[in-house]
C-alpha cells in the first residue's frame, strides 16, 4: 500500500464513498421510472427529430460525460422524475409523449344558440375541450331580462339565465365526451347546477362529467371583483360543492384556483404564484375543517395560470408551484394520496399583452407564450385570438389562434422529451428563486392572519395596484417596449383587421327566450323549490341538493341569487385606497 494511500482519511473515504452513492441512487431511480415508462406502451410510438435523431423521452444529469455527485444530489432532490415527488418536472410520468394537452378555445357571445354553432365549428377543427365565456350580467348573477342587465346582454360573452339556455348551449354536444371549463366565480355553483342538470336531461351520469367550473372566490375579492355573496357564505358554498362533487362527480374538477385575474390585473409573476397557492391552501384547509377528509377532494383541485411575456419566468414559475404545493400538501395537510399532492393546471396566454395597435403582433405573442406554457408542463391551454382587446374574436381569429397550438403539438418536436429545459442554469436558478419568494410572501400573509384577514385589510389589493402602477410607469417612460405601441410604431395605420360585433338583437332574442321559459314553467313549483332552497342555506345542510332541485324546476339564475342573498346578504367592498 502506498504512503498516499495510509494518509487517506477514513471521513474523505466515506465522503467519496457517498458522492458514488448519489450517482447509484440516480440511475436506480431512473431505472424505475423507465421502467413505469415502459409499461404504458409509450415506447412504441417514435419520436425523432425533424432531421430523423432520434429523441429520448427523458434526459438527466446521466446523459452528461461526466456527472457531478453534487448535481446528481441536487436533482434527487429539489428537480426529481416526472410523475413523482417533487413533480418539478411535471406532474404525469409520460407527459405529452402519450397525451397532449387539452386545446381549448374560451368561446362565448350573444345567445346559447349562437355559441352552440361556435363551439360545434371549434370541435370539427380539432379543439379537444370547449371553454364558455359568460356575458357581464351572468357573470355577476344577473337574468338577461333584469334592469341591470340592460345594454350588457351577450356583449363579452354568452348569456346564460336559466337551465333552459344551458341545455341549449350544448345541443347536440355528449357532455360525457366533451370536457366543458366554465369561467364563473360569484355564482359558480348556480351555474354548474345548471351544468349538472342539462347533463342529465342528455341521459349523463354525474359520475361521467369531465370539466372544470373556475369557483374562485377569493381571487374575485383580491382582483376580479365579481363577486356576491360576503367571503364566509361564499367560502361555504365552495366547500359544499367540494362535498358533493367528490361523492357524485368525482371526474369534475369544483375549483379552478386561479391565478390569471390576479396578474391580469397587474400582479408580478412572482405574486401571481404566491397569491394563488395561498388561496389554495386556504380552501384545502376549509376543506379539512369542514371534514372532508383531504385525499378525498383535494385531487380534483386544479389552477389556472396566466402566461405572459416573460419567457423562461413562466416556465420557472409553473415549476415552481408544482413544488411548493407537493410540498405543502404532503406536510402540512398530511395527504397521502400522491394524487392529493399532484398539482394539475389549466393555462390561458396573457389577455393583457395583447394590442390594439398592430394586431397581427399578438399572433407572435400568442404563439411564444403558448410555448412557454408547453414548456412548463400544463395540461390544458387557451391561445387568445389576435383580436381579443378589440372585441370578442372572430371565427378567422379564433381558428388561427387553435391552429397555433395544433402547430406547437405537432410541427415544433417540443412535446417529445419531458421537461427539456431541466438542468439550465438560469431555469433552475429561476424556479428555486420564485419559489424562495412565494413561501416569504406566504409568511407575510400568515403575519395578517391568513387570506381572508389580508382581503379585509386590503393588503392584496394594495399589492397588485403598486405592481400594475410601476408596470404601466414602465412602458410610458420607454423603460419597457411594446412593439407597435411605444416603439416601432407606423405613423397614420389603420386597422385592417374584421371584427366581430354584437347588436341589440341578441338581447331581444334572450329576454323573448326568457319570457317564454316563464310562461311553460311550473311557477308555483319554482316558488317552493327557492323556499326550500332558502330553507337550507340557514342550515349547515349541503345546498346543492336542493338547488338542483330549483334547477330542475327552471328556476332562473338572478331567482336562485337572490333567494341566498336572502340568507347569506351581499358584499360591498371596503374601500383601502
Amino acid at each position: 500500500m502506498s504512503t498516499v494511500e495510509h494518509n487517506v482519511s477514513p471521513d474523505l473515504v466515506r465522503a467519496l464513498d457517498e458522492k458514488d452513492r448519489e450517482i447509484e441512487r440516480l440511475k436506480a431511480d431512473l431505472a424505475a421510472w423507465e421502467g413505469a415508462y415502459e409499461r404504458t406502451g409509450a415506447r412504441d410510438a417514435s419520436f425523432t427529430t425533424v432531421s430523423g435523431v432520434e429523441v429520448e423521452p427523458l434526459y438527466t444529469p446521466l446523459d452528461r460525460p461526466r456527472p457531478a455527485p453534487e448535481e446528481a444530489a441536487y436533482y434527487a432532490e429539489r428537480i426529481g422524475l416526472p410523475g413523482e415527488y417533487p413533480f418539478t418536472r411535471g406532474p404525469y410520468g409520460t407527459m405529452y409523449r402519450t397525451r397532449l394537452w387539452t386545446m381549448r378555445q374560451f368561446a362565448g357571445f350573444g345567445t346559447a344558440e349562437e355559441t352552440n354553432e361556435r363551439y360545434h365549428f371549434l370541435l370539427k377543427r380539432g379543439q379537444t375541450g370547449l371553454s364558455v365565456a359568460f356575458d357581464f350580467p351572468t357573470l355577476m348573477g344577473y337574468d338577461s331580462d333584469h334592469p341591470r342587465s340592460l345594454g350588457e346582454v351577450g356583449k363579452c360573452g354568452v348569456a346564460i339565465s336559466s337551465l333552459d339556455d344551458m341545455e341549449t348551449l350544448f345541443d347536440g354536444i355528449p357532455l360525457d365526451k366533451v370536457s366543458v371549463s366554465m369561467t364563473i366565480n360569484g355564482p359558480a355553483i348556480i351555474l354548474f347546477c345548471f351544468y349538472v342538470v342539462a347533463a342529465e336531461r342528455q341521459g349523463v351520469s354525474f359520475s361521467q362529467l369531465r370539466g372544470t367550473v373556475q369557483n374562485d372566490i377569493l381571487k374575485e375579492y383580491q382582483a376580479q371583483h365579481a363577486w356576491v355573496y360576503p367571503p364566509e357564505p361564499a367560502l361555504r358554498l365552495i366547500e359544499d360543492m367540494f362535498e358533493w362533487a367528490s361523492k357524485e362527480a368525482p371526474k369534475y374538477n369544483p375549483i379552478s384556483i386561479s391565478g390569471y385575474h390576479i396578474r391580469e390585473a397587474g400582479s408580478t409573476a412572482v405574486q401571481e404564484l404566491a397569491y394563488t397557492l395561498k388561496n389554495g391552501l386556504e380552501y384545502v384547509r376549509r376543506g379539512v375543517e369542514r371534514g372532508l377528509d383531504v385525499d378525498d377532494f383535494a385531487p380534483r383541485l386544479s389552477f389556472f395560470w396566466d402566461v405572459h411575456n416573460d419567457f423562461f419566468e413562466e416556465i420557472a414559475k409553473f415549476r415552481a408551484a408544482r413544488r411548493i404545493w407537493a410540498r405543502h400538501l404532503r406536510d402540512e395537510f398530511g395527504a397521502k394520496n400522491p394524487e392529493s399532492w399532484r398539482l394539475r393546471t389549466h393555462a390561458q396566454t396573457a389577455g393583457v399583452t395583447l394590442t390594439a395597435q398592430q394586431p397581427e403582433n399578438n399572433i407572435v405573442r400568442v404563439a411564444y407564450q403558448a410555448m412557454a406554457a408547453v414548456l412548463g408542463g400544463t395540461q390544458s391551454l387557451h391561445t387568445n385570438s389576435m383580436d381579443e382587446t378589440l372585441a370578442l374574436p372572430t371565427e378567422r381569429a379564433v381558428q388561427v389562434a387553435l391552429r397555433t397550438q395544433q402547430i406547437l403539438a405537432y410541427e415544433t418536436g417540443v412535446p417529445n422529451t419531458i421537461d427539456p429545459l431541466a438542468g439550465s442554469y438560469y431555469v433552475e436558478a429561476l424556479t428555486d428563486q420564485m419559489e424562495a419568494e412565494a413561501e416569504r410572501i406566504f409568511a407575510e400573509i400568515d403575519k395578517l392572519g391568513g387570506v381572508v384577514p389580508g382581503i379585509e385589510v386590503g393588503y392584496f389589493q394594495r399589492e397588485i395596484a403598486r405592481s400594475a402602477f410601476r408596470q404601466q410607469l414602465e412602458i410610458e417612460r420607454g423603460e419597457r417596449t411594446i412593439v407597435g405601441v411605444n416603439d416601432f410604431t407606423v405613423e397614420g395605420e389603420e386597422l385592417q383587421i374584421p371584427l366581430l360585433k354584437i347588436t341589440e338583437e341578441a338581447e331581444l332574442r334572450q329576454r323573448e327566450r326568457m319570457a317564454a321559459m316563464r310562461q311553460r314553467r311550473d311557477q308555483a313549483q319554482v316558488d317552493a323549490a327557492l323556499e326550500h332552497l332558502k330553507q337550507v342555506a340557514r342550515t349547515t345542510e349541503n345546498v346543492v341538493p336542493a338547488m338542483l332541485d330549483a334547477v330542475r324546476a327552471y328556476a332562473t339564475l338572478y331567482e336562485i341569487r337572490a333567494a341566498m342573498e336572502e340568507v347569506f346578504g351581499a358584499y360591498q367592498e371596503p374601500v383601502f385606497f
